[in-house]
């Protein structure tokens, strides 16, 4: 028999759980109270809706002591919200704050453990247009130009491929409707540019900063130029 995609569909269609599923898009464990929080319901709520997400293997719970903390399952989790978002309509815009949320999110963010958004689009375009990588059908590959990029940035290309997990695939930006870095290379690379402080993470949301050593450094390595 199939599988029945009813009951995760029936999940996702609940607006508080597909807003709590989008929180923990940036990749990071989250308490209940937070999500809570992210959410605008009560706590009761919140840990219901999760004990349901729980129960579907959508999310993953760490205790420590009384406290619960909530991270989505695994990447393949994260692939099919990622691709939701590129179908669903845009969300309506009714305050300031929520147009510099809107913002924030479109210039730069996490796609589960990797980076997406603006900048994301254009390191990715940058790495191709300079022969680092080579995009092949719907994955990313290392060239011999990159392989030396990759040793002098720190990261151990050896190391990534022995995982069990994809090398490098394409994940459709579904703001900027162009491909950015996914895999055990998209991953990392965001986790080296915030170990250089190119990037920070902002508190409660997908968002990441741009800081100004990482506008200098984007420049000057990758030819981006944002201002």
């Amino acid at each position: 028999m199939n599988p029945d995609i009813s009951k995760i569909a029936s999940l996702l269609s609940d607006p508080t759980r597909s807003l709590i599923l989008i929180s923990l898009m940036d990749g990071t464990v989250h308490p209940s109270s937070e999500l809570a929080n992210i959410a605008k319901v009560t706590p009761q709520t919140a840990s219901f809706h999760l004990h349901k997400m729980l129960d579907a293997n959508l999310v993953s719970v760490e205790r420590h002591g009384r406290h619960r903390y909530y991270k989505l399952k695994n990447s393949e989790v994260a692939k099919v919200i990622e691709q939701l978002l590129n179908i669903s309509p845009s969300a309506s815009v009714n305050s300031f704050k929520e147009a510099r949320e809107k913002s924030a999110i479109h210039f730069a963010r996490t796609c589960y453990d990797h980076l997406a958004g603006y900048v994301g689009v254009q390191i990715t375009n940058s790495l191709v247009q300079q022969g680092i990588l080579l995009k092949k059908d719907m994955n990313f590959e290392v060239t011999t130009k990159g392989a030396c990029f990759l040793k002098e940035f720190g990261i151990n290309e050896e190391e990534l491929t022995n995982k069990r997990r994809t090398f490098a695939r394409c994940c459709l930006d579904w703001t900027e409707r162009q491909h950015h870095i996914a895999g055990a290379l998209g991953n990392a690379l965001l986790e080296k540019m915030l170990e250089l402080e190119w990037f920070s993470r902002m508190p409660q949301t997908r968002a990441v900063k741009v800081t100004p050593k990482g506008r200098m450094e984007l420049a000057k390595q990758l030819s981006i130029h944002l201002g």
